[in-house]
């Protein structure tokens, strides 16, 4: 197995719902969010992949942005907000990946090797 296509597809999968988590902590911009992520090993992401995370987000109405020009800065920066939708869609599917992660840990666990 290949393990770097294998937590390429493991992060594919979760990244939308991690970054709804940090925008669910306080609003914050893109670069902030990368930040925070860059805190675990697996989740180090590009502004490149970050992005259209963001505007898919934000089409299916789980966050809003707004553009503010904060004192220290020129140009303004595109704050992201999580919504009420945006807070049952994570509250649902971190229930999910919770019930998920638990079971495949479960048969990961399990010493005896099944043959089907």
């Amino acid at each position: 197995m290949m393990m770097k296509n294998y937590r390429q597809q493991l992060k594919k999968g979760i990244m939308a719902t991690v970054i709804l988590k940090i925008i669910a902590s306080k609003t914050t911009y893109g670069y902030e969010i990368i930040k925070a992520l860059r805190q675990y090993q697996t989740l180090v992401t590009k502004e490149g992949s970050l992005y259209p995370i963001l505007y898919r987000l934000e089409d299916e109405g789980l966050i809003t942005s707004d553009w503010v020009l904060s004192d220290n800065s020129k140009k303004p920066r595109k704050f992201y907000t999580i919504t009420a939708s945006g807070r049952t869609e994570l509250k649902q599917v971190s229930a999910e990946w919770q019930l998920f992660a638990s079971e495949v840990s479960a048969v990961l666990q399990d010493g005896s090797e099944q043959n089907g």
